[in-house]
């Protein structure tokens, strides 16, 4: 890891606390999170020759109060403000303060629209560039810049307040939350764009939020679900990459490194939340990650009951992603051509037919189907549109027959 890119993880690390700090004392989204950019512009000049401070978000902190204060200033803002500075920034609760939660819950807040609400979370809590989440959303980044503008400016007209809603106002907010959250992770998970296959601060983030919302609807079966299918996915990230840095696909991954108590805590979540309401997608993908984890070899998965599951998913939640996986059970239980089948239609929709992943599943099925240089066509396409340079290689190396 380079220099720059460690001052990248501790900055994006404190963005969302910095943020939150800064909300927390003067409102306004805007000005706020303007501030935050110019005191990671100041950290990014000083720091290199001054080393990082011993508390780096008391300073981002520090220097952003004070490019707030001073624009207020010039701009002939409310006399006394500057007084606030001190408390902010001295030690002690208030700069320990985890608003993270508050912030997130303010950018679900429900005046604004699903994509805005996921947009501005992705930006101000998850720490995404405009690009990346364009790229979750599969529009162009004008577009989400855009959006995100509009998100911020709805909330500097509402004067929403900066705190965490009372309990009877959560649940409107919950699957907002929980499908930002998710979309975080999943960026975390397997990173859409760079180097690294993953990204470990984004995905320890979402699944700190994921805990902390837990704690604070412990009784909504969702949320329990979200979080079981977060622990049973990121358990297996000590297996997911080869020492060279090369990608590891589940079947080939060694089951001993993956991280038991996490598996067993994600478990005792998605069977303790399956009996409790109404099923629903979350606890769906739980469930199915819960039969890959407890599965002692791949050999050994159920696919039987990852299809069944896969098949209810479909119902409640259809969708081309679904789709897919779907016909990767399907070919797993009935062959590779019953899985074909479910996956040709999608290669005709122009927008999908850009995206690598329905190649590479495309690719994965006509190779078991014995087509083996459609197979190999298919993963070159894979390769050339995929972003993340760790699944380009190992699309490549599929597509010349390495691996």
């Amino acid at each position: 890891m380079t220099t720059s890119d460690a001052y990248e993880d501790v900055w994006r690390a404190a963005w969302p606390h910095v943020l939150a700090a800064l909300l927390r004392r003067y409102g306004d989204f805007e000005a706020c999170e303007d501030a935050v950019q110019e005191a990671l512009l100041a950290a990014a000049r000083q720091w290199p020759d001054e080393g990082t401070p011993d508390d780096p978000k008391a300073w981002l902190v520090r220097v952003a109060s004070r490019r707030l204060i001073d624009a207020r200033r010039s701009e002939r803002a409310r006399a006394g403000r500057e007084d606030t500075v001190a408390e902010l920034v001295e030690p002690g609760p208030a700069s320990e303060r985890d608003d993270s939660l508050a912030l997130l819950l303010l950018c679900c807040h429900p005046a604004l629209s699903r994509p805005s609400q996921v947009a501005l979370t992705l930006r101000a809590v998850g720490g995404l560039s405009t690009d990346r989440i364009a790229r979750a959303f599969l529009v162009p980044e004008p577009t989400m810049a855009q959006r995100i503008s509009r998100a911020k400016a709805r909330l500097r007209e509402l004067d929403a307040p900066f705190a965490v809603p009372p309990p009877a106002e959560l649940p409107a907010r919950v699957a907002a939350v929980a499908h930002v959250l998710y979309l975080v992770f999943t960026e975390g998970h397997t990173a859409t764009v760079g180097a690294g296959l993953v990204d470990v601060s984004l995905a320890d983030e979402a699944i700190r939020l994921a805990r902390r919302l837990h704690e604070l609807l412990p009784s909504d079966p969702e949320v329990a679900g979200l979080l079981a299918l977060m622990l049973l996915t990121d358990a297996r990230r000590p297996a997911r990459l080869a020492d060279d840095g090369s990608l590891v696909p589940l079947a080939d991954q060694d089951r001993s490194q993956w991280d038991r108590a996490l598996v067993a805590e994600g478990v005792a979540l998605v069977e303790a939340a399956l009996p409790t309401g109404p099923v629903g997608p979350y606890q769906l993908q739980a469930a199915i990650a819960a039969v890959h984890d407890e599965a002692p070899s791949a050999a050994e998965t159920d696919w039987v009951q990852i299809e069944v599951l896969y098949g209810m998913l479909a119902d409640l939640a259809p969708g081309p992603v679904v789709t897919l996986n779907h016909a990767v059970a399907v070919a797993e239980t009935r062959g590779p051509q019953a899985g074909l089948a479910m996956v040709e239609p999608l290669l005709d929709d122009p927008a999908l037919r850009r995206t690598h992943r329905v190649h590479a599943v495309h690719a994965h099925l006509l190779e078991r189907a014995g087509r083996v240089d459609e197979a190999r066509a298919a993963y070159t396409r894979a390769a050339r549109l995929a972003t993340s340079v760790p699944e380009q290689r190992y699309l490549s190396a599929r597509a010349a027959g390495e691996t």
